[in-house]
């Protein structure tokens, strides 16, 4: 039993994104199976194309409340990532736009600046819930560590625009806001207004700035 627990513990510790046990696995997208990831396409009918996407040249569409834009390419726009650990994103910010308080549950972040001046951040885990933050310049780099919450706003003059790479093939996003006020069933106004010791009026009001349906 006692060794049992330890495998267990040992497979928790150093769990994740899958490694490669050959050259590649591109995604099979059109597959039913469902594994941790995607099953691999016949290498027979890989192509380059596989391991390649366009795009990341092309301002995003930055009017949106947040004025802000986050363009992927992660393994579901580029199937030879799967089992290799790594996406990358753009992002685009307008002036005062921001990129909202967030976590990647499956990635550690690396951000490098291109254009613009942005202040970002990210918090420790509890109890301690330390801000460590600092404004960014062009070619100034930041790391944002593995499921912390973090964020990027723009406070310069003009638009910005960001690379940033991931630690995983998917490494998930989940925005702090839309969780917690935008579930798509709702979380219950005694629970959301003991958790931020608010009236559930307010917790009302912020709900009403997520929910779908509103």
């Amino acid at each position: 039993i006692f060794l049992a627990f330890l495998a267990i513990i040992s497979s928790l510790c150093f769990a994740s994104d899958p490694s490669p046990l050959q050259d590649f696995c591109v995604a099979d997208n059109v597959s039913n199976v469902f594994v941790n990831g995607f099953v691999c396409k016949n290498p027979e009918f890989v192509n380059a194309d596989d391991f390649f996407f366009c795009g990341l040249n092309k301002p995003g569409d930055t009017s949106n409340p947040f004025s802000s834009k986050v363009t992927q390419a992660n393994v579901a726009q580029i199937p030879g990532l799967n089992t290799l650990g790594v996406s990358l994103v753009r992002i685009d910010y307008a002036p005062g736009g921001l990129n909202p308080p967030h976590t990647h549950p499956r990635a550690t972040e690396i951000i490098v600046v291109l254009k613009g001046t942005l202040y970002v951040g990210f918090v420790t885990s509890n109890t301690d819930n330390k801000l460590f933050s600092k404004v960014l310049n062009e070619g100034d780099v930041f790391v944002f560590p593995q499921g912390l919450i973090h964020f990027q706003f723009n406070h310069g003059p003009s638009n910005a625009v960001a690379f940033a790479g991931l630690g995983s093939q998917n490494p998930g996003t989940i925005t702090i806001g839309n969780a917690v006020f935008g579930s798509k069933t709702p979380i219950p106004d005694d629970v959301l207004s003991k958790a931020f010791q608010l009236s559930k009026e307010i917790i009302d009001k912020l709900q009403a700035q997520f929910l779908p349906h509103n």
